[in-house]
């Protein structure tokens, strides 16, 4: 696998494709990160939410749903934009992304399936329907947190 990426790499600049000079990096303050942490948290509740109230499986109260947006967001947004960046500080921000972006969405699941078990209903389709509501939840506030930061709205990242 190393070899394999080590001669798409080689390759790729024989070939002439330009890379980036200067990778972005993911190089945030703690305090600007602490300052977004609520902004962030809200914008991501808010696109979140509606998607797990209309998504999750009705076997789950209006109320439960509501809880999960809420709650799943609040247990590892903190971890995606406080905890990770600082890892992440000096990393190719593509590397920080891959990584929050894959740990979001599968705490997420973890955790739902703590929580509900019980509840939820036996069938493995209705068990995999739920985790992939969680997953196009997490990727529609990931691409809307892109699209700001495109436009540089909060300038962190």
């Amino acid at each position: 696998m190393l070899a394999a990426l080590a001669l798409y790499l080689i390759s790729f600049n024989a070939l002439g494709f330009d890379l980036a000079a200067e990778p972005t990096l993911t190089t945030s303050r703690p305090s600007d990160l602490w300052l977004f942490l609520p902004l962030g948290y809200l914008l991501s509740v808010a696109i979140e939410t509606p998607v797990l109230i209309i998504g999750l499986s009705k076997t789950f109260s209006f109320k439960q749903r509501l809880f999960a947006g809420l709650w799943l967001t609040a247990c590892t947004y903190p971890v995606v934009v406080l905890v990770l960046p600082i890892l992440f500080a000096y990393s190719m921000r593509s590397i920080y992304l891959l990584v929050a972006e894959t740990f979001a969405p599968a705490a997420e699941c973890a955790l739902f399936w703590l929580a509900f078990h019980k509840k939820m209903e036996s069938s493995l389709k209705t068990i995999l329907r739920n985790f992939a509501v969680i997953t196009l939840a997490n990727l529609l506030s990931f691409g809307a947190g892109e699209i700001l930061n495109a436009t540089r709205w909060f300038g962190l990242f």
